[in-house]
């Protein structure tokens, strides 16, 4: 077994989820790939004491279990998996999966089914507040594919992203973290992007390793009501299974008036926003600072945390950063700010914060790459 990934498993067990003697540890594998890391974890769920369950998923099985699905299913499945949920004290999700079109052709009804079930009520209501978790994506041709990378190069990439010094960063997160508490209006401007909103009041939380893999962002929420302007986002985004760039949004008093994009089916767009009320208002704005990525990954839990990155996501809040917003929406798009991105701006109450992706105040200068 690559050492790389032994060293990987230990910190998610003793570093992400702190696995302590008597813990029930579930780790969730999608995609055989993942299967190496899964036994990692395994053993060193044993050797913290703890007590491993596993479940094996792959994107092919769930894809025709959704074609058929119904909402009886689906609750069925969702009372089952909560049962189990309910009982853990730590869950680890490894993703890793051949495809990740996979679920492109699913209608969105039948997708609707799965994030009012088994999303909402096991991983949203349960595993989220209730457990000590952490998500990742595990390194596969596929996935080097979609970073435009050879395998080695990405997974090269990939360790470096995972197992950098998160303790580290979580100190150079702190004088960040204290700055976005203290601040009412937030101003971004860019190419196509001229938005305003407010986050007074609402608490920065910083993302240092603890429950996403690879980390490294501070994230709050907008005012609910407060975001006026345009959006122009410039990094690629895979929602539910569907493909889109160049989204641009219209905000009007925090809700999105208009939605379009340069690439994507605009019927999924329009149908991403009207699947409840609180999908066309949004549940989180957060800085990306890891500074090993810097380029889009066509992966969420890479592009969010891209170096001179921010990302506006429209869709439900986390319960840190409470903003009254709820829905089964969580989109989280992504828009690059340096120079060779086309640059841009973050001013907190007037003053300039981030200039062309680079942190300019002295005591957040630790935090560019």
């Amino acid at each position: 077994m690559d050492e790389r990934v032994r060293k990987l498993a230990k910190n998610l067990v003793s570093y992400s989820m702190r696995v302590k003697a008597g813990d029930k540890v579930l780790i969730e594998a999608v995609g055989p790939n993942t299967f190496e890391l899964a036994e990692a974890l395994v053993e060193e769920v044993y050797g913290a004491g703890g007590a491993p369950f596993y479940l094996l998923h792959d994107d092919k099985l769930r894809r025709a279990q959704l074609l058929g699905a119904n909402q009886e299913q689906f609750e069925f499945e969702a009372a089952l998996q909560k049962a189990r949920m309910e009982k853990m004290d730590c869950y680890v999700g490894v993703r890793g999966s051949n495809n990740v079109l996979e679920l492109s052709d699913v209608p969105s009804e039948r997708l609707k089914i799965y994030s009012s079930t088994v999303m909402k009520k096991v991983h949203m209501e349960i595993r989220v507040p209730k457990t000590r978790w952490v998500v990742l994506r595990y390194p596969n041709p596929t996935f080097a594919q979609a970073a435009k990378m050879s395998t080695r190069a990405f997974e090269d990439f990939f360790y470096k992203a995972c197992l950098l010094d998160y303790s580290g960063m979580s100190k150079a997160m702190d004088p960040l973290v204290e700055l976005m508490q203290k601040t009412d209006q937030v101003h971004i401007a860019g190419p196509g992007t001229d938005l305003r909103f407010s986050i007074k009041g609402i608490a920065a939380i910083k993302c240092d390793g603890r429950l996403n893999i690879p980390d490294g962002e501070v994230f709050t929420a907008p005012v609910k009501a407060s975001a006026n302007g345009v959006l122009q986002t410039n990094t690629p985004t895979l929602y539910e299974g569907s493909y889109f760039e160049g989204v641009r949004l219209t905000f009007k008093d925090g809700k999105v008036v208009e939605a379009s994009c340069r690439v994507g089916e605009q019927k999924k767009l329009d149908s991403i926003f009207e699947r409840d009320e609180g999908a066309r208002y949004v549940g989180e704005f957060a800085l990306g600072v890891n500074p090993h990525i810097t380029r889009p990954m066509l992966d969420i839990l890479f592009d969010e945390k891209i170096a001179g990155s921010f990302h506006f996501t429209p869709g439900g809040c986390y319960d840190e950063a409470d903003n009254g917003n709820k829905s089964e929406v969580h989109w989280d798009l992504v828009t690059r700010q340096f120079a060779e991105d086309g640059g841009g701006e973050i001013r907190f109450d007037g003053k300039l914060v981030r200039q062309d992706g680079l942190f300019v105040l002295d005591s957040l200068k630790a935090l560019n790459p």
